[in-house]
């Protein structure tokens, strides 16, 4: 389908006298992941809740596939599933029992829950656990479980909201991998996360949020090209040809104990033709070469002033709420 999965216009919202987001503009294409990063209290969490109708803006427009995300609640609410921060998981029930309860809110027909049930707890590597109470699971078992649970209605948008904190590397890693088999499947997922190297790792596109606008958008290249400080790193095999490049580049920076120069630039198919064809010239071979650019942790801190995970929440301080299990349920 032509529409976009999320389109909003001057989006805004605010918590008593604490102004979260501020005319927030995204156009977001079918089929994509798309992560929102900003720091704690940025408002990632309250525009998720907005375009999954937990929340109502103050102002502007949110669509979701063409359907206003107010005047059309409940057809939105059709074709979205939410993973929030705080998980819809019961752990008095067994993993299948919080699947079939799943099931049934969102009106599956019946003769076909079981089959969901059971192709869902397979294809999360919970077939075994399935008979098991949820409070006995690890971390990442219950995001798998609460991941599976948002998917049960076979939603077209999934938001995942801080999927991974508190996981292990391993289980991190696990919920990557099932992020790239949604979009296989054709699922677009809106993304936030505090570890940019997640973001970096799964989204087409990424937006930065910083006192309630959009500071920044572009795919993860694009945002790292912005920032200074790229440069391409030689290193030679003797302090010799270390030292007759160093004449080369009055502006690089070299590491003597490492035989290593740093030579500003972009590392494009250009510049390293230009630097390799200038070392032949002075008839000096590099043992090896690499080029290191920004990361996205140096753009967000260029934009935004500090590094994630080190400011206060306040949207909570200004009066938010997360959305409940029973709100995620619905």
């Amino acid at each position: 389908m032509s529409e976009l999965a999320i389109h909003t216009n001057g989006l805004s919202k605010s918590f008593k006298a604490k102004q979260v987001l501020s005319g927030v503009d995204l156009r977001i294409p079918p089929g994509e992941v798309f992560a929102l990063l900003g720091p704690n209290g940025a408002g990632k969490t309250t525009t998720v809740n907005i375009l999954s109708t937990l929340s109502r803006p103050d102002a502007g427009t949110a669509r979701v596939f063409g359907h206003d995300v107010v005047g059309e609640a409940a057809r939105v609410r059709e074709l979205i599933g939410v993973t929030g921060q705080f998980s819809a998981v019961d752990g008095l029930l067994t993993g299948r029992e919080n699947l079939a309860m799943m099931a049934a809110f969102t009106h599956i027909p019946k003769p076909e829950q079981q089959a969901r049930v059971d192709e869902l707890l397979e294809r999360f590597d919970l077939a075994e656990a399935g008979t098991k109470v949820a409070s006995t699971y690890s971390g990442g078992m219950r995001r798998r479980l609460d991941l599976a649970m948002t998917l049960i209605a076979r939603p077209r948008l999934v938001f995942l909201d801080e999927p991974t904190t508190g996981l292990d590397p391993r289980s991190r890693r696990t919920m990557w991998d099932i992020v790239d088999e949604l979009v296989g499947d054709g699922v677009s997922i809106f993304l936030t996360t505090q570890y940019l190297e997640e973001a970096d790792a799964l989204a087409d596109r990424i937006a930065m949020l910083d006192n309630g606008g959009i500071v920044a958008e572009g795919t993860p290249a694009e945002l790292k090209r912005q920032m200074p400080g790229g440069h391409v790193r030689l290193e030679f095999a003797t302090a010799d040809d270390l030292d007759r490049a160093r004449l080369l580049w009055s502006d690089a920076g070299a590491e003597a104990a490492e035989l290593s120069l740093d030579v500003p630039g972009d590392g494009s198919v250009d510049h390293i033709r230009q630097l390799l064809t200038r070392l032949e010239g002075e008839g000096i071979e590099p043992r090896h070469l690499s080029i290191e650019t920004p990361s996205l942790d140096d753009v967000f801190f260029a934009l935004t002033g500090h590094r994630p995970e080190t400011t206060p929440d306040i949207e909570t301080a200004a009066g938010g709420t997360a959305p409940t299990d029973k709100e995620i349920a619905r």
